[in-house]
């Protein structure tokens, strides 16, 4: 089969999904690459081929890579934020009366669990990083201080408290990006610093980047 046949194929392929599944099909694959190659390292046709499709049909649906990347910034900022307000509704305040500390935990928790989807955390990392560019950069400034802003206003924390919060997330995002959990049975600095960070998550960050490791 030809190069032009196989194109054509594919294209046929996607044509029978709904346009809607398949515009999600697509940002999933694309914050995958994003998440792992960054902004300037990932290219449309890395995407295509993640998602199964051909890179025209990339680039009819969003056009530029850069509109690519926006859409699944929003896409990791609305699945977080959506994710932090079903965890703040299944919260009762009485459980532990004004201690902030059993919901931040939730909360913790809660931003750990998204790792399931690993581009989420990854692609919302590399929106931060690249806040040089005036643009995204003014998009992940936005939606950092949206995170913030819904922490303070409906989840009740106090600016130190969310600070720890989110320094914790970002380090979090780090120890995913480097790849420690690759290394976690290795390196005894690793193994620790993980233990320490993410704690009773340990197991769910270690399954899901597909770590070899040794349940104790």
């Amino acid at each position: 089969m030809s190069e032009d046949s196989g194109t054509a194929a594919k294209e046929t392929t996607t044509e029978r999904i709904p346009a809607a599944l398949r515009r999600e099909q697509i940002l999933a694959a694309a914050s995958r690459v994003f998440g792992e190659r960054g902004y300037s390292g990932a290219t449309t046709d890395q995407v295509a081929q993640a998602a199964g499709i051909s890179q025209p049909y990339v680039v009819r649906m969003f056009g530029t890579k850069e509109n690519l990347f926006l859409e699944v910034v929003a896409r990791a900022l609305d699945k977080l934020m959506t994710t932090f307000r079903e965890t703040l509704a299944e919260h009762r305040p009485a459980d532990d009366g004004d201690d902030a500390d059993p919901l931040i935990t939730r909360l913790g928790a809660a931003y750990v669990d998204l790792i399931d989807d690993r581009g989420i955390l990854l692609s919302l990392m590399q929106a931060f990083i690249t806040g040089h560019d005036p643009v995204i950069g003014a998009k992940a400034r936005e939606g950092f201080l949206q995170i913030y802003r819904m922490l303070r206003d409906e989840a009740g924390f106090s600016p130190e408290t969310i600070r720890d919060f989110l320094a914790n997330g970002m380090l979090f995002n780090t120890l995913l990006a480097i790849r420690l959990p690759d290394i976690f049975e290795d390196d005894e600095a690793a193994e620790e610093l993980m233990r320490c960070a993410f704690r009773g998550k340990l197991d769910v960050v270690l399954d899901a980047s597909g770590a070899t490791w040794t349940r104790s």
